[in-house]
């Protein structure tokens, strides 16, 4: 793709859609393409400890690693069962979710893989998306079937599960609870800074939606629509910042809707990234989470910004 990073600054990729949002542009950082060759790029998780960020390739079945202090990017797993949106918990493990497995993974300290989540009364799991650790260890995760529809994001399967959930994995007792069916194919999810309420983007209503539920210990209250998307608009994964602010992967409308939308905790739009891609979804990285890394359907991006990531994202 023929895309060439602003060399002035202000970048004039970087939009304030409210003045609110110039308190988080830095002026003198630009939008950095950091890597290209995915056919689906998706679900980042940054790891401080190894200065490094991963994200999957989901057609290509393979987890990808990109160094920061090198620049370099090699293969981290493959085959990955067509991994999809991963996570770290407070430990430090990484929680991937796979469409190929149907199931919720964490990648233990020795090497081995212990299977959270791939069924739900005696049924398998459609194809887990994208998921979330809650500081008290409980693993929230999405389950469209995106990844059963076909061969190109993982296997054809036929559902066995009635709805499109969201569900809890217990962090002390593993047992997994259904926290709601009345999504219509929950994608992206995440938690405000205080975890008091769970954002979760509605994929295909029409038009689509972020919803918001209030978070009342194990479960979900208080269903409502947090953002009323605009036809054409689609969000899909996304992450909060310490302000409550919503970073959404956003695209696939036409030009002038690919990138990254910016919300306030009040819902309101007060900021774009334009890429010259979609963006699938985001993550906070770098030595003090001030780095919004931006997996786009065949490129990775970055840019530096005046906030912070809220932990567990």
């Amino acid at each position: 793709m023929t895309w060439t990073e602003s060399l002035r600054y202000p970048d004039p990729a970087i939009r304030a859609l409210d003045p609110a949002f110039r308190r988080y542009h830095l002026p003198l950082s630009s939008v950095e393409r950091l890597w290209t060759g995915s056919r689906w790029g998706e679900g980042p998780v940054w790891l401080g400890d190894m200065r490094c960020l991963l994200w999957s390739d989901i057609p290509n079945n393979r987890v990808l690693k990109w160094e920061e202090e090198t620049g370099a990017v090699s293969i981290f797993r493959k085959p990955s069962n067509n991994a999809n949106g991963h996570t770290r918990d407070r430990q430090g493990r990484i929680v991937a979710c796979e469409h190929g497995g149907r199931r919720v993974i964490r990648h233990e300290y020795d090497g081995s893989v212990t299977v959270i989540a791939d069924s739900y009364q005696g049924k398998k799991l459609n194809s887990p998306n994208d998921v979330v650790v809650k500081s008290d260890g409980s693993i929230w995760f999405t389950d469209p079937p995106f990844g059963i529809g076909g061969f190109y994001e993982g296997e054809r399967h036929v559902a066995e599960l009635p709805h499109t959930n969201v569900y809890r994995v217990d962090g002390a007792t593993g047992a997994i609870g259904l926290v709601a069916d009345d999504i219509n194919h929950p994608n992206g999810l995440a938690f405000s800074p205080d975890e008091s309420i769970l954002y979760i983007v509605e994929s295909r209503s029409e038009p689509r939606n972020i919803l918001a539920y209030d978070v009342a210990g194990a479960t979900l209250r208080n269903r409502r629509v947090f953002i009323a998307c605009e036809p054409g608009e689609t969000p899909d994964g996304f992450r909060v910042d310490v302000d409550g602010n919503l970073w959404c992967g956003w695209g696939m409308g036409g030009p002038g809707l690919d990138g990254v939308k910016v919300f306030n905790a009040a819902g309101a739009p007060i900021g774009f990234i334009d890429l010259p891609e979609r963006c699938a979804n985001v993550c906070f990285g770098g030595r003090h989470r001030n780095r919004l890394f931006m997996a786009a359907a065949h490129s990775l991006y970055a840019l530096f910004l005046n906030t912070q990531g809220a932990p567990g994202g």
